[in-house]
């Protein structure tokens, strides 16, 4: 079982940190899946106990100058750490202006990431600094407990308004109650709101769009046929919410959200090489 990669480009190794710090915050640990192609960080507290869960998937290939892997077997060639995702974010903090990122398992007195910086030097000799991670390896036998989360079968999906915005009145929101009811219909229209004894807050946005989801049997979600001006909503955690909007570095081109009426809400933030997805369980 194998693994080094390198960076050397500056944008690449800006957008991989920036990805890495918004993981740290949905995070605290997770689970590092590498195929040859691909990397995955996964997070999956069941949602049935009432935790979020993410699935976030990167193509090694536009960020990494170099990378080599070899699994644990030729027919299982992947490889499943457990790491804290900070510690990773905390690393990559010292390279922003790095000449190069070295990452490699090795296993010296442990099983760590060894992620070597190599900074700018004024003088021929180069300075390196080197942050070893410490990371568990997860068995063959627990792989299955990592797959990709189905897309559930929705009510509805929409896209989501500028993400700064919609954070903006979360934080605000926050102040005032626990829970926050997300709300939307087929006609782009999406409520954000909150009661409490004291108070009722409604935002509502408007002409959103919906996106037009087409699957192999023709028939993604209980969506078709659904009245286009009825709400399906979803009452969730607000500070899991506030989390994933405050927290994301992603930047993304698309955003949206599918709402199973009082299951879930789905999360997905897509930006060219990176997509994000965040499943939050509905409050009882």
């Amino acid at each position: 079982m194998r693994f080094r990669a390198k960076i050397v480009d500056l944008a690449c190794l800006n957008h991989f940190s920036r990805v890495i710090n918004t993981i740290a915050k949905l995070a605290k640990t997770c689970t590092l899946r590498l195929t040859v192609s691909k990397l995955y960080f996964i997070l999956s507290d069941k949602v049935a106990n009432g935790g979020a869960s993410m699935w976030c998937e990167l193509c090694q290939g536009n960020f990494f100058d170099e990378f080599q892997m070899e699994g644990v077997a030729a027919e299982h060639n992947e490889i499943y750490l457990e790491l804290m995702p900070e510690n990773l974010s905390r690393a990559l903090k010292t390279a922003q202006s790095a000449k190069a990122v070295k990452i490699k398992l090795t296993n010296k007195h442990c099983p760590c990431l060894r992620v070597a910086v190599e900074l700018p030097s004024l003088s021929s000799s180069s300075r390196i600094v080197t942050h070893d991670i410490p990371v568990g390896i997860i068995p063959r036998r627990l792989w299955n407990d990592f797959r990709e989360p189905s897309v559930p079968d929705f009510d509805v999906s929409i896209y989501l308004p500028v993400l700064k915005t919609m954070k903006s009145v979360v934080e605000r929101m926050k102040n005032l109650s626990n829970s926050i009811v997300i709300e939307a219909n087929l006609s782009g229209e999406m409520n954000l709101k909150i009661e409490t004894d004291l108070v009722s807050v409604t935002t509502h946005f408007k002409d959103l769009g919906n996106p037009p989801w087409a699957s192999e049997d023709g028939c993604q979600s209980s969506a078709q046929g659904r009245d286009l001006e009825s709400m399906a909503e979803a009452r969730i955690d607000i500070k899991k919410l506030q989390q994933l909007l405050a927290g994301q570095q992603v930047n993304p081109t698309k955003a949206l959200c599918n709402i199973v009426s009082k299951r879930i809400v789905h999360f997905i933030l897509l930006h060219e090489d990176v997509s994000l997805q965040y499943f939050i369980p509905a409050l009882a």
